[in-house]
């Protein structure tokens, strides 16, 4: 049975992509750390939503918009990687922070904006309360396989861990 965090995402029109597959053995894409679970990086070229852009420079080769809704598209594969370590997403108590990366060319000023697109999808989700977040953004020279956007997140989970 889904839960309230579920019912948004369809009552958005969003449904959870397939959990995040790491390239390497030596890491994994979260950890259980009492009450804190951290995800790893989720990266755009790992997504499978073929109508986001997933590679590429922002914003000679990704439109500042279309890097924001990759972001998006990032945050909703973040979300299944968390209802992976928690069984299900109102289990998210707060989510505590993100650090989102976008591979910029170097006169653009504008990271924050682009990661906009995942810190409004938990705040949607998860209210004013549990969704407000601290957040750091940052434009990189480059990001693995080239991908625009790279995300991670610190949540504070609450309830029985499974």
């Amino acid at each position: 049975m889904a839960g309230a965090v579920e019912a948004k995402l369809a009552a958005l029109g969003l449904e959870l992509p397939g959990p995040l597959q790491l390239p390497s053995s030596n890491r994994q894409p979260f950890m259980l750390v009492g009450r804190t679970l951290y995800l790893s990086g989720h990266g755009s070229a790992l997504l499978e939503d073929e109508s986001l852009k997933r590679i590429g420079k922002v914003p000679s080769e990704v439109s500042q918009e279309e890097a924001c809704r990759t972001a998006r598209g990032v945050a909703l594969k973040m979300l299944t990687t968390v209802k992976q370590a928690l069984g299900d997403l109102d289990r998210v108590a707060q989510v505590v922070k993100l650090t989102g990366y976008v591979n910029a060319e170097p006169d653009f000023e504008a990271p924050n904006a682009v990661i906009n697109g995942a810190s409004d999808l938990f705040y949607e989700l998860y209210g004013q309360t549990a969704g407000r977040h601290a957040r750091s953004t940052m434009g990189v020279a480059t990001l693995v396989a080239r991908q625009c956007v790279e995300i991670e997140g610190i949540f504070l989970v609450g309830g029985e861990t499974p």
